[in-house]
């Protein structure tokens, strides 16, 4: 047998120790990377803030500068007005302040102009709606004109035209070629004054639409008898004799209404 003895497997303190040493390596490695990447990014920090610093330098050059240039044409434009710089100021800051009340009077005139417009725009629509109304009245108008008829009068005499209606008696007077008095007689009352004469009712049929009644002029009585509506009643009155004329449009239960129509230059009833 030999003398040697056996070599036996690494102890555990070997081991240990080696692992130890890669762990440090492998430490040293990424702190050695940390190390390289921080100073990087610091050389690109301050690359970064002299790049900057620069630029404020410049740019507080260019502020200067321009300064120094606005002041010096301040002063060749105060030269050339005869101002000092002092009076320049003031008459720019008030040139500045006139121009902005004058900015201000100029919205609140726009603000009044609007509502002006819109004003303008209201009493457009109310004489346009006047218009409409006027067209209507004259249709009216022609539309009544063409019911009225001319017929001879009871006594024999070619009459005015013949109101049927208030509507009718509106565009007679409209017309303005007689005179026209309105009338309501009931026969519970006297005689009623109409126009220059007096009226006094003394019957009513109103099934058959007919009355008889009284027309009172110059001291003397008319008596109508038996006349139908629309029946152009005449007679004379007056120094002159004019021929007036007694229409009833309505008979009712003692009661009956109407116009009379007089010339133009007939005389006036009192208190007109």
């Amino acid at each position: 047998m030999s003398d040697q003895e056996p070599v036996g497997p690494p102890s555990g303190g070997s081991t240990l120790r080696n692992v130890l040493l890669a762990v440090a390596a492998v430490y040293v490695i990424v702190s050695l990377y940390l190390m390289f990447d921080m100073h990087g990014r610091l050389a690109k920090v301050e690359s970064t803030q002299a790049a900057a610093s620069i630029s404020a330098e410049k740019l507080g050059r260019r502020v200067a500068e321009d300064e120094a240039d606005a002041k010096a044409s301040q002063r060749a434009i105060a030269k050339q007005l005869g101002m000092t710089e002092e009076q320049l100021a003031r008459r720019t800051a008030e040139l500045q302040r006139q121009q902005r009340a004058a900015e201000s009077r100029l919205s609140e005139q726009g603000e009044e102009i609007g509502k002006v417009s819109g004003e303008v725009a209201g009493v457009k629509g109310e004489v346009a709606g006047v218009k409409g109304d006027v067209g209507n009245v004259k249709t009216d108008l022609e539309t009544t004109k063409g019911t009225l008829e001319r017929v001879k009068g009871d006594l024999g005499q070619q009459s005015g035209l013949i109101a049927h209606t208030r509507d009718d008696l509106e565009y007679l007077k409209h017309k303005g070629d007689r005179n026209y008095y309105e009338f309501t007689l009931t026969r519970s009352k006297g005689s009623t004054p109409v126009s220059t004469v007096s009226l006094q009712l003394k019957k009513t049929d109103p099934k058959r639409g007919k009355f008889t009644l009284n027309v009172i002029a110059d001291d003397r009585t008319i008596e109508k008898k038996d006349r139908t509506v629309y029946e152009p009643l005449q007679f004379y009155s007056g120094r002159d004799r004019m021929l007036y004329e007694l229409v009833v449009f309505t008979v009712a239960k003692d009661k009956v209404t109407g116009y009379i129509s007089t010339p133009k230059n007939a005389p006036a009833p009192t208190g007109n």
